[in-house]
C-alpha cells in the first residue's frame, strides 16, 4: 500500500486525541455551514463552546489526511477536550483530493476564520483571539493560516470584511517546504501533482507557493510545532527549517522534538504534546 495512504489511514486511527468527558461544561452544535462554494455545496463546521457568557478565545482545529482523506469529526475529541479548557473550537470540513486543487484547502481554511469573526457574538468569541491547530496536512494548512495575510491571494470570496489571520498556531508534523517532496516519485504521483497541478520538474515555483515557509514573516503568529524524530512521512528536517526560519524573523516559537516518535504520537508522546499545547494556547490566545 502506498505509505501516503498509510499515513491518511494512520491520522484517522491513531489515537491522538485526549479523552476528557464533561459534557456539562460545554455544549456541541453540529453542522454549521460556514461556506457556500460556487456549485452550491456547503461546507460544515462542528463548534464545542464552553458554558458561560465569554467571550471566549477561539481555536480552529483542521484534520489530517494526506490533503486527500480524513473529515471534522476526526478532530472532535479535541475541539472538546479545548471546550472544557476554556476555547471555542470548530473542526472543519475542507475540499479534499481528487476534486480540490491548490489553493481550494487554504481557502475553505481562511473562510472558516473569517466565518467564526463574523459571528463572533453569536458563537461567544473573542474576535481578538483566534488560534489554528493540525496535524499533517492540517498542520500545513494551519501554518498557511499562520504565515499568510490577504496579499497571498488564499482569502477566496466569502466575508471580505473579516481578517483570516489568525493569532497563534499549533503545528503536529505538517510539511512546510512541499520542495522536500520533489525527488519523491510516490509523493508526487500520490498528492502534490493531483494537489498542486504539476510535478516538480515541470514547475517547482508551484511547491514553493504552496510552502508555508515561504510566507514567513515578522508578523507571523506565534508557532508550536512538534514533530518526532522518526517520521517516515514528514522530515523532522522540515520543521527543523520552519523553527529556524520563524526565530530568524523574529517571531516567538515553541518547538517540541520528540525522540524515536512517528508520524503521530502515543502515550508518553501524546501527554507531553497535548500539556505543551494546553501551555502554549493559553499563553497566546488566553488574557
Amino acid at each position: 500500500m502506498n505509505r501516503f495512504v498509510i499515513a491518511a489511514w494512520l491520522c484517522l486511527t491513531i489515537g491522538v486525541f485526549p479523552a476528557r468527558a464533561a459534557d456539562r461544561l460545554y455544549t456541541y452544535e453540529t453542522d454549521v455551514p460556514y461556506s457556500k462554494l460556487d456549485n452550491g455545496k456547503e461546507l460544515m463546521m462542528d463548534i464545542a463552546t464552553p458554558t458561560g457568557k465569554g467571550p471566549f478565545p477561539a481555536v480552529v482545529c483542521v484534520h489530517g489526511g494526506a490533503w486527500r482523506f480524513g473529515n471534522r469529526k476526526d478532530m472532535e475529541g479535541w475541539a472538546k477536550f479545548l471546550a472544557i479548557d476554556g476555547y471555542v473550537a470548530a473542526t472543519i470540513t475542507y475540499r479534499l483530493l481528487p476534486d480540490a486543487k491548490f489553493p481550494e484547502p487554504i481557502i475553505d481554511c481562511k473562510t472558516a476564520v473569517r466565518f467564526l469573526r463574523a459571528n463572533a457574538a453569536k458563537f461567544h468569541i473573542d474576535r481578538d483571539r483566534i488560534g489554528a491547530m493540525g496535524y499533517s496536512a492540517g498542520g500545513h494548512l494551519v501554518s498557511l493560516l499562520g504565515t499568510t495575510d490577504s496579499s497571498a491571494g488564499f482569502d477566496g470570496k466569502e466575508y471580505p470584511k473579516e481578517s483570516s489571520q489568525v493569532q497563534a498556531v499549533v503545528d503536529y508534523f505538517g510539511p512546510c517546504d512541499l520542495r522536500f517532496y520533489g525527488k519523491d516519485d510516490s509523493a508526487q504521483s500520490t498528492c502534490f501533482t493531483p494537489l498542486l497541478g504539476k510535478s516538480f520538474k515541470d514547475d517547482p515555483s508551484v511547491y514553493l507557493a504552496a510552502s508555508p515557509i515561504k510566507y514567513v514573516n515578522k508578523d507571523s503568529a506565534p508557532f508550536l510545532i512538534m514533530h518526532g524524530t522518526r517520521d517516515w512521512l514528514v522530515s523532522v528536517d522540515q520543521s527543523r527549517e520552519m523553527n529556524a526560519k520563524l526565530k530568524e524573523a523574529g517571531v516567538p516559537v515553541w518547538y517540541l522534538e520528540l525522540e524515536g516518535a512517528n508520524h503521530g504520537f502515543t502515550g508518553k508522546d501524546s501527554s507531553k504534546s497535548t500539556s505543551m499545547v494546553a501551555k502554549f494556547l493559553a499563553g497566546y490566545l488566553k488574557k
